[in-house]
């Protein structure tokens, strides 16, 4: 698990957010992947959908579906593989405005299920600032793939802090 390549994808989506892109892409990894699928699923991004070095081919602007389903991976191509994802908009404001990281690599931060509580409830756990602001995800890595804080809680299961969405 490189959190190095995931910190260059947080501060992409950042600035991709803030130039006002419709679709960019980011590297396709297991563990990116994984967090893309929970940034979709919790709202962030309109579409994930592998592809190539080129962009997918959408229906129109409003549907947002691939007009074609994406390539097969080989040995071939694997290393030019990309996610493309959608960002979205509401009231001409990103809804993704800030991804920071809380683990860093040379700092890993893990959480058992008391620390994630706490920080559902907006206070501090482990020198970690709590949820405070509506809409703040924290995103966290577990035996049971990637799922958000209160997801977590609700489980009762704890791993390592990925990053916080806002």
């Amino acid at each position: 698990m490189s959190l190095v390549n995931l910190s260059h994808v947080c501060s992409h989506l950042q600035n991709a957010s803030k130039a006002r892109l419709g679709i960019t892409s980011v590297p396709s990894t297991n563990l990116i992947l994984g967090l893309m699928l929970s940034l979709q699923t919790h709202g962030f991004l309109s579409f994930v959908t592998r592809g190539g070095p080129d962009p997918p081919q959408m229906l129109s602007p409003t549907s947002l579906q691939p007009l074609e389903p994406p390539e097969r991976v080989t040995q071939a191509n694997i290393a030019s593989r990309r996610l493309w994802l959608g960002l979205k908009y509401y009231n001409n404001e990103p809804v993704l405005s800030k991804m920071n990281m809380v683990s860093k690599p040379t700092k890993r931060v893990w959480m058992d299920v008391e620390g994630l509580g706490k920080l559902v409830r907006g206070k501090d756990a482990n020198y970690v600032r709590g949820l405070r602001q509506p809409g703040e995800c924290l995103y966290v890595t577990t035996d049971r793939g990637i799922m958000e804080a209160r997801e977590c809680v609700e489980r009762q299961v704890g791993g390592m802090l990925l990053c916080r969405v806002l």
